[in-house]
Order: structure tokens, then C-alpha cells, then sequence
């Protein structure tokens, strides 16, 4: 999504210091997103938040729905969308909107998960950067090829970027295999 310029996954919501996958304790897997407000709007990143999963189902802590907002403007939105989600479902959906607290990184598996599935071009990220996880982290490079090798964007948008991220001739190559199959173009591109 143009405008998104960095997303982490980790453990938010809950109070008990330090989890884990494995002592996920009472937070809920999460994702932060920094992104450029000039470029994509966070009515555009709810829109995406609610089409990418089904609000109406109940979950444990662990894989709850949640908004975690940072300001009132963020809450007030929050709170509007998830009135016009309900509406247009004909019921409520079980969606928390609270503030963003303590945000906890998760285990370095976990991080660009499309990415590191693909060894040539998680291999060039190697080279990039010293510290490949930082890289992951920092990254809006590493960013925007995951979520295109997660099937999310379109082939004009890849193919724009392209040269921006730096990939050598082997690792373009197979992130152009490995996303043959996008869209030409993707409606959740902000433009």
C-alpha cells in the first residue's frame, strides 16, 4: 500500500512485561504500521484492517481483533468504521478499539514471513544490511516486497518501484516469479 512504510509484528494489549509466541501471556498478535499521513490516510489503513479478516468471529486474546489507536482522532474513526462495518454486516463484530500501548516485538521468524520464505531474495537483504534483522525492521523496502510477495499490491505498482529497492539481477528475477500471478493493479492502493 503506497504510503506504508514500515510494519513490524509483535504482541500488544495486555499489561504482563516481556511476551512471546510461546508465553504470548494477555496480549494479542499484532501489527504496527508506520506510515507517511500525506500518502495513505488511516481511514484507508481501517478499511484495509476490516477487509483482511472476519470481524464477526469471537477469538481468544491471542488472535483477537483490535484497533490500537494513538491519538482521538485515530479513536474517533476507529470507532466510526467499526459503526459502518456493523451496519453494513447487520450486527456487531467483535473488534476492541483501545490505546496503543506498550508494542512488543515479536521473534525474528516472525518478521517479513513471505520474505524470508524466499532464500534469493532474503540473501540480498543479507548483503544489504549487517544486522539483517534491523534491515528487516527498518526497511520500507523489505516492507513493500513482502506485501507483494504476500499477494498483496499489483504488478504496475511492483514494477514502478522496482528499481527503488535495490535487488541485484538474481533477486529480481525471482521476486518477478515469485508475484507473477498480481493483479495488473490492486483497489487498495492509495494513489
Amino acid at each position: 500500500m503506497r504510503g506504508v512504510l514500515r510494519i513490524r509484528v509483535g504482541y500488544a494489549g495486555g499489561v504482563e512485561p516481556n511476551p512471546t509466541y510461546l508465553n504470548i501471556k494477555d496480549h494479542s498478535e499484532s501489527v504496527e504500521i508506520v506510515y507517511d499521513p500525506t500518502r495513505v490516510g488511516y481511514e484507508n489503513l481501517l478499511d484495509v484492517f476490516w477487509k483482511g479478516h472476519d470481524p464477526t468471529k469471537d477469538f481468544s486474546t491471542q488472535y483477537a481483533s483490535n484497533i490500537f489507536y494513538h491519538d482521538e482522532e485515530q479513536r474517533r474513526a476507529a470507532e466510526a468504521s467499526k459503526l459502518a462495518v456493523e451496519s453494513l454486516l447487520g450486527g456487531p463484530v467483535f473488534t476492541s478499539i483501545r490505546p496503543a500501548g506498550v508494542f512488543t516485538r515479536a521473534e525474528d521468524y516472525h518478521q517479513k514471513y513471505f520474505l524470508q520464505l524466499r532464500p534469493v531474495i532474503a540473501a540480498e537483504f543479507a548483503r544489504m544490511y549487517a544486522d539483517v534483522q534491523a534491515g528487516f525492521d527498518a526497511s520500507a523496502a523489505a516492507a513493500r516486497i513482502n506485501g507483494f510477495l504476500g499477494g498483496f499490491g499489483g504488478k504496475a505498482q511492483l514494477e514502478e518501484e522496482l528499481n527503488w529497492y535495490g535487488l541485484g539481477p538474481a533477486a529480481v528475477s525471482s521476486l518477478l516469479r515469485e508475484t507473477r500471478d498480481l493483479p495488473p493493479d490492486c483497489s487498495c492502493v492509495q494513489e
